[in-house]
């Protein structure tokens, strides 16, 4: 008998018992699929709060940043003296530095007069320090009047109909109680720390918010002169500076962002712990299946013992009936994954998106959850005893 035959005989017969009872497969099809789900939405809504946190860092062009140590995120910053910043332009390799201001100010939705929290980035406009998609030369020149704000089109519609009211005309507004223009639009989103965002001068940002001065700011941006190695220029920065700050290169700034959601903040570990719960309890579901299964037939079993078949033979059976399940359980749970997906990016605003990647992922883990409930109900083949028939 070919390796093939050795798993596709016993797999026929475990599919024929399977379908010979329609409404316990249907049960335990239910099973996978819902363990498929809760796994597929915990990742899902995972890969969305780290993917969306770290937006801001990803459009920042900078080579090395500097935070406060005890900043825990971008939107949970705390300000340190600007001088520390010009103490890093002396240092060979730099060629250049630029001050980031951050704050959270109440934005009035233009037609509701209901306010909603933006996150407002305080830049000098001619820095290049952002990078955003749809941030270009005409409204980082807009932002260098007074007052003027560029505004997140992409933000949750809490905040008004921005981008159709622009295209009527000059927009103003109100933000922190002050009145303001929109001056041209940026595309963000919303990430699971702010609604949406708006981007001032540091200017406007420091008349937006009149108790912060412009000698502390939130994060300091250095860009290196040519040639200049990262690593080595940190160091350097790093050990001028003192350990009131931290020194970061552009990947420890986004993994920095991505360390505070998933173990500062609990809902890194809420949703991880949402698939481990999946698995097992898709597990459990599985293996009582099975077992069941796997009593309802010990007559069926032993005879096929005392006609020479071996307890090898009988174990692929009960896995066969494992795999299947994981596959025909996996296939509708990805295509109302998929549903959801679309259904929780239309009302949370933060994209979900079902890539190759996690589909895999989902699939190994279902089917690894088959067949560890599969090799937990082979234990009761051992009841299945020939001389029991007699």
């Amino acid at each position: 008998m070919t390796g093939a035959a050795r798993w596709l005989l016993p797999a026929r017969l475990a599919w024929r018992q399977l379908r010979h009872e329609p409404a316990r497969l249907a049960a335990a099809l239910s099973g996978v699929l819902f363990a498929c789900l809760l796994i597929f939405m915990q990742l899902g809504f995972m890969d969305a709060l780290f993917d969306s946190a770290v937006k801001p860092q990803e459009g920042m062009t900078a080579d090395l940043y500097i935070l406060n140590t005890q900043t825990e995120a971008l939107w949970r910053t705390q300000a340190f003296p600007r001088a520390r910043l010009m103490q890093a332009l002396g240092v060979e390799g730099v060629a250049r530095v630029t001050p980031l201001y951050v704050g959270n100010a109440a934005w009035k939705n233009p037609e509701t007069a209901l306010k909603r929290t933006l996150l407002v980035f305080g830049i000098d406009p001619v820095s290049g320090l952002l990078a955003f998609d749809g941030l270009d030369e005409a409204g980082l020149e807009a932002i260098r009047k007074r007052d003027v704000i560029l505004f997140d089109e992409r933000g949750k519609p809490v905040f008004g109909p921005i981008p159709e009211l622009l295209r009527e005309g000059r927009l103003w507004g109100e933000l922190n109680n002050r009145r303001v223009e929109v001056g041209g639009l940026f595309r963000l989103g919303p990430t699971f720390g702010a609604e949406g965002h708006a981007i001032v001068s540091d200017t406007t940002f420091l008349s937006l918010f009149p108790n912060r001065t412009r000698d502390h700011v939130d994060l300091g941006a250095i860009f290196l002169s040519s040639g200049a190695e990262a690593a080595e220029v940190k160091t350097r920065i790093a050990t001028l500076l003192g350990p009131d700050v931290m020194v970061l290169t552009h990947a420890e700034l986004v993994a920095f962002e991505k360390r505070y959601w998933a173990d500062v903040a609990p809902i890194g570990f809420i949703f991880g712990l949402g698939v481990v719960i999946g698995l097992v309890v898709g597990c459990v579901i599985v293996y009582q299946i099975l077992f069941s299964d796997i009593s309802r037939h010990l007559g069926e079993y032993a005879t096929l013992k005392a006609m020479g078949y071996s307890n090898l033979y009988l174990a692929r059976v009960v896995m066969g009936a494992a795999a299947i399940l994981a596959i025909a359980g996996y296939v509708p749970g990805w295509l109302a994954s998929k549903g959801l997906y679309a259904l929780a990016t239309a009302k949370i605003f933060i994209p979900l998106t079902l890539d190759l990647e996690k589909s895999v992922l989902v699939f190994v883990l279902v089917f690894g959850m088959c067949v560890v409930s599969g090799l937990l109900a082979i234990r009761k083949l051992r009841d299945a005893n020939p001389a029991d028939m007699f």
